[in-house]
């Protein structure tokens, strides 16, 4: 994606991306007070937009954001428009001064497979479900796993209870075959992806400890940017990726979920 591509719109006036300015003060800079969406495009649509811009409605209620839902709309598709059918991510922010900033950004390159590093973790309660600007410890995190020589992270609690990697859902098949993830209400996010997998495969969600994990047959991520990303390692714990057979099918569902959606649109 060239970059004469990536343009941000700040309240509605559109400019290229490194020429974007945020008037200060911003609460939402400063503090990290505002909500966020990321969503994927594929040739120029973007996929599940009313989804995401219903949890971040959420999310901003549940901070007493007020959010122009209509104009990040609107904003939306002017900005859209003007990137044309590229393959791409839209970001979208609201800050506690009330502005809006959305941005046009390339596909990240993901390897084929990743390996996570566990990192202890707690849950901020009053924020849990909300996808709020506050991502310096999911971020931090990130970097404490490439330290110690993984790709990325596995949230986990002091005692031992599977919470989800930063910025993704963590699948994986137990050693009696089950597909299980982590549920919502132990403080993991609701996750567009993760709810595409849910819909199309059978799943046991619930609370399960890293032991259940570390004993797993194959496992994936499942995430806007990295779709469904299969899993080789947890720890010192390798974990196969062929043949993989619930990782393919979870592969196969999300790529139908979209196509239906980008056909239907």
């Amino acid at each position: 994606m060239a970059d004469t591509q990536l343009l941000t719109s700040v309240d509605g006036l559109v400019t290229p991306t490194a020429e974007a300015l945020l008037p200060l003060p911003d609460d939402g800079f400063f503090r990290g007070d505002g909500v966020f969406e990321v969503l994927r495009c594929y040739r120029g649509r973007p996929f599940a937009i009313e989804e995401h811009l219903d949890r971040m409605d959420a999310s901003a209620a549940a901070i007493g954001l007020p959010v122009d839902r209509a104009a990040v709309e609107a904003e939306a598709g002017v900005l859209l428009d003007a990137v044309g059918p590229a393959d791409c991510l839209l970001r979208i922010i609201a800050t506690r001064a009330g502005r809006r900033v959305l941005a046009i950004e390339p596909l990240p390159e993901h390897p084929r497979s990743v390996s996570l590093a566990t990192v202890t973790y707690s849950p901020t309660v009053i924020l849990n479900g909300v996808k709020s600007l506050s991502y310096a410890a999911n971020m931090q995190a990130t970097r404490i796993a490439k330290d110690a020589g993984a790709d990325e992270a596995l949230l986990v609690t002091a005692g031992g209870l599977v919470l989800e990697p930063p910025t993704s859902t963590l699948f994986w098949v137990s050693s009696s075959g089950a597909l299980r993830t982590t549920e919502t209400e132990a403080g993991v996010l609701e996750s567009i992806t993760r709810r595409r997998v849910l819909e199309g495969c059978e799943v046991d969600v619930g609370r399960f400890d890293l032991a259940d994990v570390l004993e797993a047959t194959e496992a994936f991520l499942a995430s806007t940017t990295r779709e469904i990303q299969p899993v080789h390692a947890v720890d010192d714990r390798q974990i196969p990726t062929e043949p993989a057979p619930r990782t393919r099918e979870a592969a196969a569902v999300f790529a139908a979920a979209v196509e239906a959606e980008l056909a239907g649109a």
